[in-house]
Order: C-alpha cells, then structure tokens, then sequence
C-alpha cells in the first residue's frame, strides 16, 4: 500500500468551511495527503485560494454541477491505481485527532470492508446517525411517511439505529459525508450510480456493496465534526423535491419486476405528496423568516 493518501471532496462555493477542512486534516493522518476538490462550479474563489494556501492540493473542474457522487467517480478516476484506499469527505468536514489514521486501522481488522466511517458529530455536539440500516419498504417507507410529525416513532429509530450504543460494526449504509473507501470494492461496484444528483447515492452505494460482498463499517472511535448544509440550505424546496425523486429512484431500483408496477405507482404517488407538502412548510418557514 502506498504511504500517500487521496482525500476527495466536491467543491460548490463552500467559503470558509474549505479552508477548516483542509487545515484540520493535519489532525487526521500522519500520512502524505493528496487532496482533489472536484468543483462542480463555485463562484465565491474559496478552491482557488484553496490551491494558493495549500500546496498539497489539486483542483478538478468538473464543467458543471455534475451532482455529488458523479463528480466523486470523475476525482477517483484521476487516482492512480496503486491507491488501495480514497477518503471521500464534504468540504464542510471538521476533522478530529487521527481520525482517518483510525479508519485505516480498522480497515485492517474488517478485510472485506468496502467502506468505512467515522461517528460524525453536529455543531452542537450531538452523534448524527450517520450509521444505518438499509430503507426497506416498510420501515423506510414508514420513517419517510410518519417521521416528521412523530419524531420518536420505532420505524425511524430502528432505520437509524437510534437505540444502539456506538461501536464498531457492520451495517447498512454508511454517510456519504465522510468515507473511507477501499478502492478495490469502490472499482468493482463502478463507484457511485450517476443517476443520483444529490442524496440517497450513499445509500446505494452501501446497499450495493453488501450485495457484492464487501461490508459497510461503521468505526466510532474515529471522530469528525460536520457543519452540514452549506451547499443544501441554498435552496431547501429545491433539494428537498431532489430528495424525493431520489427516494423513488432507490426504490423502484429494489422493485423494478412488472408485476410490481402497481408498488412502483404507489411510492410515486406517496412521495409525490409528501415532497409537496414538506416543500410547501419550507417555504412558509422561509417567508416568516423574512418578516
């Protein structure tokens, strides 16, 4: 394994989040870091003078706002393949002490790991559950359906595993804000699936790997701190609609035999509502924030 490690991130604006992402990586690794930043079209500078800070990094313009995970397999593709292992992180990633160096050890204990991540910590403090089951009908249709208005109910804490102390495991699916992939699994699967423009491509791909045979490990002795939703807070209706479409895509995807046509019209019609509805709060909690 080569001692030099690549760090990927997609870069769209991200301001001042940019620079604490690659200042704190010095915390995470003792190792050479190689940092590509897949620019899917900033505006506000912050990679370029990312390249002038940091002589350690690379910018890759994509030519456009590709979407999170195409612009991930267009940065992979520029690693060479000696490379056994890519760290994929947002840009608003805060890195704790040797954070990635503990995901490489436990990459070392699970040889059939294809991912690996750490517990991810929100500004305030608090464990996101960044470690998952995989959405199967009932119970990701029922977090989906029933979730924002009974926050406690069993379906969303059995999908996110709300009742589980942290420790290193196997699970379903892993955040895509901060990953440790072994490239040799990443290759196989054909990196992410470029039909997701933003959310849920995380899923698939963990989803994915267990179907191939690799392991999604969730390793909470590595820590990392996210200041989530530079980039999403933009345009909440919008992603949030994006949300949704990518919902039916992943689930169509696990039902797609024809007499299961009548399921697949049923989620459409089921999300369909849902995303107006959920579309239309944020954009009455946008107006009274104007007030």
């Amino acid at each position: 394994m080569t001692d030099e490690l690549a760090v990927v991130t997609v870069t769209y604006s991200p301001g001042p989040h940019l620079d604490r992402f690659l200042a704190s990586l010095s915390h995470a690794t003792d190792r050479p870091v190689t940092v590509i930043m897949a620019d899917n079209g900033s505006t506000d500078g912050a990679p370029e003078a990312a390249l002038e800070r940091y002589p350690n990094t690379r910018l890759l313009r994509t030519g456009g706002n590709l979407g999170y995970g195409t612009a991930v397999n267009r940065a992979v593709a520029e690693i060479g393949p000696e490379a056994d292992y890519v760290v994929v992180a947002n840009p608003d990633v805060q890195w704790g002490p040797r954070s990635i160096d503990l995901l490489l050890e436990a990459a070392a204990r699970w040889p059939r790991a294809g991912a690996l991540g750490p517990l991810i910590r929100d500004p305030d403090g608090s464990v996101y559950p960044s470690a998952r089951e995989l959405p199967s009908l009932i119970r990701g249709g029922m977090h989906a359906v029933v979730g924002p208005v009974w926050k406690s109910n069993p379906w969303t804490a059995a999908y996110r595993q709300d009742r589980q102390e942290p420790s290193e495991r196997p699970v379903g699916w892993l955040s895509g804000s901060c990953l440790l992939l072994r490239r040799a699994a990443f290759d196989e699967i054909h990196g992410f699936d470029e039909r997701y423009f933003m959310y849920m491509e995380d899923v698939d791909l963990g989803d994915r790997l267990g179907k191939a045979g690799w392991q999604n490990i969730y390793v909470p002795a590595a820590e990392v701190l996210h200041h989530k939703g530079h980039a999403t807070g933009r345009d909440p209706a919008r992603n949030l609609a994006a949300h949704h479409r990518s919902t039916y895509t992943f689930l169509a995807d696990r039902y797609p035999k024809p007499w299961q046509a009548p399921l697949r019209w049923t989620m459409r019609g089921a999300l369909a509502v849902r995303a107006g509805l959920v579309v239309r709060n944020s954009r009455r909690q946008r107006a009274k924030g104007r007030r």
